[in-house]
């Protein structure tokens, strides 16, 4: 049996490419995963720009191996809605399936999916209604306990044990 996933941090982005949800499971190191996710979002635009030209079909949403960087390699996915999920792995020696990935990555889709889709989560987070990030960025205040506490089930299910 190969060795769980080690998740290191999840973040979700919106289509204007602002953070929706950075969610760490390593202490202290919140800032590093900030930058993961900012810095996948440039691999994010070309591969997504190339999707007509490459073998993806235009309804998959992942995107495969981003990047590696030291201790951490970073996984895309993007949703119907153009929401960017960036999942950080720890490296290590065992060989990564996309099977589990791409399993993983329907989870955290499913829990933004849930999240948003509740009739009763009020919105209005500023007086502005025609912006169309506003649900995105309510997404961190403290109504969405229930999206940060799917995330880090997921998390536990792969084998992590801490969230910040």
């Amino acid at each position: 049996m190969p060795p769980p996933l080690r998740l290191n941090a999840v973040a979700f982005i919106s289509p204007q490419n602002h953070p929706i949800l950075v969610r760490t499971f390593q202490k202290g190191q919140e800032l590093k995963y900030h930058y993961v996710a900012h810095t996948s979002l440039d691999v994010i635009e070309e591969r997504i720009g190339n999707t007509t030209t490459t073998t993806n079909k235009p309804t998959d949403g992942y995107l495969g191996l981003l990047y590696a960087m030291d201790d951490v390699a970073a996984y895309g996915y993007v949703t119907p809605l153009k929401v960017k999920i960036v999942m950080a792995l720890a490296l290590t020696d065992a060989v990564v399936r996309d099977t589990e990935v791409i399993m993983t990555f329907k989870a955290l889709h499913m829990a933004l999916y849930q999240a948003v889709s509740n009739p009763f989560l009020k919105l209005d987070v500023g007086t502005e209604p025609a912006n169309d990030q506003l649900p995105y960025l309510a997404v961190g205040s403290s109504r969405w306990k229930t999206f940060r506490a799917r995330v880090d089930e997921i998390s536990r299910a792969l084998g992590n044990n801490t969230a910040s």
